[in-house]
């Protein structure tokens, strides 16, 4: 299963991605808007959108680039450890 990360903390991009491994899923962070989204999401399964990091910019081009694909958007206010686990456990597994 891939998995997209948007938003979050730049610091722990790493532990987002250790966390995905250990759920066998491969996963790809975006903490901040650099250029275009378009090149840079491809096709995952799961888009995980901490709202708390994420500007309505990033939020927007993310849904419009997404639309008509078959893909499931998980959101989260907080973007801690903790509920990115919440959300693995709920749709990974």
């Amino acid at each position: 299963m891939s998995v997209v990360i948007l938003g979050g903390n730049e610091c722990m991009v790493r532990q987002y991605k250790d966390l995905c491994r250990e759920y066998r899923c491969s996963a790809k962070v975006i903490p901040k808007m650099g250029g275009t989204l378009k090149n840079r999401l491809g096709s995952p399964d799961l888009l995980v959108m901490f709202t708390d990091t994420l500007s309505h910019k990033m939020m927007r081009c993310a849904l419009s680039e997404t639309r008509g694909q078959k893909l499931t958007i998980a959101r989260s206010k907080s973007s801690s450890m903790a509920a990115l686990r919440s959300i693995l456990e709920t749709h990974a597994t």
